[in-house]
């Protein structure tokens, strides 16, 4: 797996390895060969995220993550996809400043907090959503399975 990691922020985030374990964990539970993956992500502060949040979803407020997946894993299908020799699954974006937030209002640390956020990235590059309710208990459901098997579950 070609995993690059953007620091757009002031902080020190020495978690790679963190990373690197949940996106192999998530990439195993669905199957999905890591040697031919590619991903990139950034850390960003709430401007931003903002900025890019209104650019691209014309919501014109902060949120903690933004995916962005290359590989159409929502329209072709999945069997074909996998069998490409490489895949660019796309790019996620992290608010440092609202993942810090979070893990405090959850009660977590924020290491935990951004395995998570990157869990719940990586599944929307593979295709899954959350918008209708059967989607997002399916989606929720992968989430809890991973985080689960990396020891970080609630």
């Amino acid at each position: 797996m070609k995993l690059i990691i953007n620091n757009a922020t002031n902080e020190d985030i020495n978690i790679k390895d963190d990373l690197e374990k949940v996106i192999k964990e998530v990439l195993l539970v669905e199957k999905v060969d890591q040697e031919k993956c590619e991903i990139s992500l950034s850390f960003v502060d709430e401007g931003k995220i903002k900025e890019l949040n209104r650019e691209f979803r014309n919501i014109d407020k902060v949120t903690d993550v933004l995916s962005f997946p290359i590989e159409d894993f929502f329209n072709e299908d999945r069997k074909t996809l996998l069998k490409k020799p490489y895949l660019m699954l796309g790019d996620v974006v992290i608010c440092i400043d609202v993942a810090r937030k979070q893990a405090k209002d959850l009660g977590h640390s924020f290491e935990r907090e951004i395995m998570y956020l990157t869990c719940h990235s990586i599944l929307h590059l593979l295709g899954y959503d959350h918008m209708e309710e059967d989607d997002k208990k399916i989606m929720r459901s992968k989430e809890k399975q991973v985080m689960k098997n990396l020891g970080v579950f609630k």
